[in-house]
């Protein structure tokens, strides 16, 4: 589900990035994920582990990952690191220890759009 992204581009929490879609300086293009996590709370069967090195997933602590191993931990489809309200104010509990399928969630991408409506969030 999630794309291919360049996880250095722009950490999160604080970023905001432009849909490419758009013309540049169109306020309604910008997505704050801080105000968003709509990503975080889309589905118990997104957040898996795919790519990620064992070491990498030894840093994610164990009270975040799912009993089967294969993914974080969701309460409904909430991934457990996220923290806050979505659509209001969110963070991610493990930022920068999240698994690849959270990095490659861009702004304004397809995945997030995706989330987005699903949580009656502004897709553009």
């Amino acid at each position: 589900m999630p794309h291919e992204a360049n996880p250095s581009r722009l950490p999160w929490p604080s970023f905001t990035a432009a849909d490419p879609g758009l013309p540049a300086g169109d306020a309604a293009a910008v997505f704050d994920c801080q105000s968003c996590g709509a990503c975080c709370a889309y589905s118990a069967d997104w957040p898996r582990f795919s790519t990620e090195e064992d070491a990498q997933l030894e840093r994610i602590p164990e009270k975040f990952v799912s009993a089967d191993l294969s993914g974080m931990r969701c309460e409904g489809a909430r991934c457990s690191a996220l923290t806050g309200e979505v659509g209001k104010h969110t963070s991610c509990g493990i930022h920068d220890l999240r698994p690849d399928v959270c990095r490659a969630c861009m702004p304004g991408g397809e995945d997030c759009l995706m989330a987005r409506a699903a949580h009656g969030l502004a897709v553009s």
